[in-house]
């Protein structure tokens, strides 16, 4: 039952659609129906400035973050709380991508993904991100330096546990981050199509 709950709360806390209700209140009309079609920072910032780009990444990354410290909240004294922790981290992300209040189609799910594994593999997250930002200095495809940071986040976190000993809930800390890559690259599918056909949009 509290595994259920966790689900439920993440999921709903995922589907907030900051970026869709900052444009449409920003600017006026639907934030799916332009640029990649995504409720994200960097479509957000191509309609609306970058000024609005950086509070959608930041109230998205949030998101996430919250998430996982509801689920720590609700798991205390739980001996399954890593599995409560994946959970939610999964669901989350999973609200984000496809929220009920916008029929299913959101984001791409970085942001959120990134609040997420802040709370729970910080040292991961750093090292993806500086992969990111290598990718989206050297190319400026945004939707690549995003993919291929959520990849290697599950990896890193495994290397981390070789070099460091094996980390407290390594498998459901696995299971959640491959998941969540898994989730995250689905959702790009689109920008992986313009990326073959040379025809994707690059950060200005």
């Amino acid at each position: 039952m509290r595994f259920l709950l966790v689900i439920a709360v993440a999921y709903l806390i995922g589907s907030i659609p900051f970026g869709y209700l900052i444009v449409r209140a920003k600017e006026g009309g639907d934030i799916r129906q332009m640029g990649s079609g995504g409720t994200g920072a960097t479509n957000v910032s191509r309609r609306a400035g970058k000024a609005a780009g950086i509070v959608t990444l930041v109230l998205d990354a949030l998101k996430g973050t919250i998430a996982v410290l509801v689920a720590k909240g609700l798991a205390f004294g739980q001996a399954d709380a890593g599995w409560l922790f994946a959970g939610a981290a999964i669901a989350v992300i999973v609200g984000h991508i496809f929220p009920v209040w916008l029929g299913f189609r959101g984001g791409k799910g970085v942001a959120t993904g990134v609040g997420v594994f802040l709370a729970l593999a910080p040292l991961a997250v750093g090292l993806a991100g500086v992969l990111f930002v290598i990718i989206v200095w050297t190319t400026r495809y945004v939707s690549l330096g995003s993919m291929v940071g959520a990849l290697t986040i599950p990896l890193f976190i495994w290397v981390q546990s070789e070099l460091f000993g094996p980390a407290r809930d390594l498998g459901p800390l696995l299971t959640a981050s491959t998941c969540g890559a898994l989730l995250i690259v689905f959702a790009h599918r689109g920008n992986i199509g313009r990326l073959l056909q040379g025809t994707e949009n690059k950060f200005k």
